[in-house]
């Protein structure tokens, strides 16, 4: 049996929207100690609270690379409130799967985007449980 699917391969060796945003809504930061992976997460949000576009950019091992990737697939063109529900499991699925060992790449995913979130509804005044969830 395959140690990684053929999705995580995929979006390890041709990873989606990698790269930087100037003039980013929201920059969300997070790293992992232990294993020494750093994911950076820039979202453009529009008026309407759509994440117009999303890129990244990750230090760390194939299944993180791949995992940002898929996150940011799983996020772009939809709204603010569906990006905030984005959890590691949805980001894993849609990899079909990553090795037990690996989930943590899947929650950094999720935790670079909730801070970038964060930070959007940090420079719009607004707390990001804003909808009294």
């Amino acid at each position: 049996m395959a140690l990684y699917s053929e999705k995580v391969m995929e979006h390890f060796r041709n990873p989606r929207n990698v790269g930087v945003i100037e003039d980013a809504d929201g920059v969300g930061e997070v790293g992992n100690a232990k294993c020494g992976d750093i994911m950076k997460m820039y979202l453009k949000i529009n008026d309407d609270e759509i994440i117009e576009d999303v890129k990244f950019e990750t230090f760390g091992c194939g299944s993180a690379i791949a995992s940002s990737s898929m996150a940011t697939e799983l996020i772009k063109g939809k709204p603010v409130s569906e990006a905030m529900k984005l959890t590691n499991a949805a980001v894993a699925e849609a990899l079909d799967g990553l090795p037990d060992y690996k989930m943590h790449c899947s929650v950094l995913a999720e935790e670079a985007i909730k801070s970038a979130l964060d930070d959007y509804y940090s420079k719009n005044g607004e707390s990001a449980n804003k909808s009294g969830e």
